[in-house]
């Protein structure tokens, strides 16, 4: 039996591989960044050719830092940014347009069309989704009406889409494999989350020829073989899964009532509602958490468009400090309950306002304001996002979660971490392995290849590294999350 499995883990400003044993623990790992494309206000592109790069590069980095042969990798897992669209020429391989990038808004105006004609309640009730630039569909019609050409060539049947799963599964298999699983299908609000299906009406109100689509496969599957010109032998890809849904595998939320929140460029609160696929009454996102030997397990998700972004702006575009792990040693330096508050939306509100047209702002700024304030600000935003999340679900859900598990690269914070559990008013606990986005991935393709007998011997391998208990008093935490509310009023478009 082989010894390791090779998740492949393509985010939103960096694309990573890490090969992982049988317990889930990390032996070696590689990640590059690649350029974020912003061609108008709202508008956010990647280059396909940096995507693909990216990745095959940091699959073979792994590799060669952990010094083992291609014989003792059993095979790929693969996750992925969601939602972000791609359209390609399925003769040469070659994409018609850049990747729009999940947190583009230029469909907005498109997508208030179809609300204002009625069919949100239809989308909803179909998808679990709203209306929204955020998902795929707006982009890929966008892409077919604005590249000369492209509507005629789809109707012939010439064009692919895919998200990203979708175009790294192609290109790895040289061609051979166009297929998605179902977590990423049911983000393109194409895709109807009861029958498991495309959905011919959804095709036909956002204009989308079915021939563009790929399989819909469960999410611990056979997507084909690695070609063994990319990484010198052929490995099965046996796990595909979207970043957020994966990092609930990698968490073993696998009860219903389980949540983990993610904190990556965006941030992600899922929690498992099991074979119920129940529609939120506050504007969060009902989605398919995972789809195992064709059944479907459903979550309920809160979506946060800025979070380790924000750390990436105050970094890049302020230049406050020359690198993230500064941000808790200045945090730290902050007097206690400042009043600094920093609404990070540069591409728009997400869950649960979803007011594409806000912009950024920064509140409450005195003379004494300084640099240590500004980020604290920038990191409590991502608290204070949560708690949102988290009151729309209180409110969605017979049970709340007394525990969150959380994940993604900000959660290395202590300060921030311990801020979360003061914020939620529950425990936080941060797992052993981190990288549970690429877990979940790995884990996925081990229970197809075999490596684990179920999702009870998976869950018995998460570990906690440490629990944050809340310590603010419960009026200090209303008062600094009254001034949040404020804040956020004041940038949304409608105000």
């Amino acid at each position: 039996m082989a010894d390791y499995l090779l998740a492949i883990d393509q985010g939103t400003t960096s694309s990573r591989a890490i090969l992982f044993d049988r317990e889930g623990h990390r032996v070696a790992s590689a990640q590059r960044e690649f350029p974020q494309i912003f061609p108008s206000d709202g508008w956010v592109e990647h280059d396909p050719a940096s995507i693909w790069s990216t990745v095959l590069t940091t699959c073979r980095e792994a590799i060669e830092r952990a010094g083992v042969g291609l014989d003792a990798v059993i095979g790929v897992g693969i996750t992925n940014q969601r939602e972000t669209t791609l359209v390609w020429d399925r003769e040469t391989g070659e994409p018609l347009y850049n990747a729009i990038v999940w947190q583009d808004r230029r469909t907005a105006d498109s997508c208030q069309a179809l609300r204002d004609a009625g069919h949100l309640e239809e989308v909803q009730a179909r998808t679990g989704l709203l209306i929204d630039p955020y998902f795929s569909a707006t982009k890929l019609a966008w892409i077919l009406d604005h590249v000369e050409g492209a509507r005629e060539r789809a109707e012939r049947g010439e064009l692919a889409f895919g998200t990203v799963d979708t175009f790294l599964i192609w290109r790895l298999t040289g061609g051979k494999v166009h297929a998605t699983d179902a977590t990423n299908a049911s983000r393109t609000a194409l895709f109807n989350i009861h029958t498991q299906r495309w959905d011919p009406e959804l095709l036909e109100l956002f204009g989308i020829p079915e021939s563009l689509l790929p399989e819909v496969k469960d999410s611990s599957d056979d997507f084909g073989v690695v070609d063994a010109e990319w990484l010198g032998a052929e490995l099965p890809i046996a796990g595909v899964a979207g970043d957020q849904q994966a990092a609930l595998v990698g968490q073993a939320c696998f009860s219903p009532g389980m949540g983990k929140s993610t904190y990556g460029t965006g941030c992600f609160m899922i929690v498992n509602t099991g074979d119920k696929a129940e529609l939120s009454r506050n504007r969060l996102l009902t989605t398919v958490g995972y789809r195992i030997d064709g059944k479907t397990t459903y979550a309920m998700e809160g979506s946060i468009f800025v979070a380790g972004a924000t750390v990436q702006w105050l970094r890049d575009g302020l230049q406050l400090f020359a690198d993230a792990a500064e941000t808790e040693a200045l945090a730290r330096k902050t007097r206690s309950g400042h009043s600094v508050y920093l609404v990070p939306a540069f591409t728009g509100l997400g869950a649960p306002h979803w007011d594409p047209k806000a912009r950024g702002a920064i509140f409450g700024l005195t003379r004494d304001t300084g640099i240590a304030e500004i980020v604290a600000a920038g990191l409590q935003a991502v608290c204070y996002q949560t708690r949102d999340l988290q009151a729309c679900m209180s409110d969605d859900m017979a049970a709340e979660p007394d525990t969150l598990r959380v994940d993604g690269g900000m959660v290395a914070n202590n300060w921030v971490m311990q801020f979360l559990a003061d914020m939620l008013g529950l425990a936080v606990d941060r797992p052993t392995v981190l990288e549970t986005t690429a877990l979940g991935a790995a884990y996925l393709a081990g229970l197809r290849l075999g490596w684990y007998r179920d999702l009870d011997e998976i869950a018995e391998l998460w570990q906690c590294e440490r629990r944050f208990t809340p310590q603010m008093p419960e009026a200090e935490r209303e008062r600094l999350y009254s001034g949040w509310l404020e804040a956020v009023e004041r940038v949304k478009s409608d105000r």
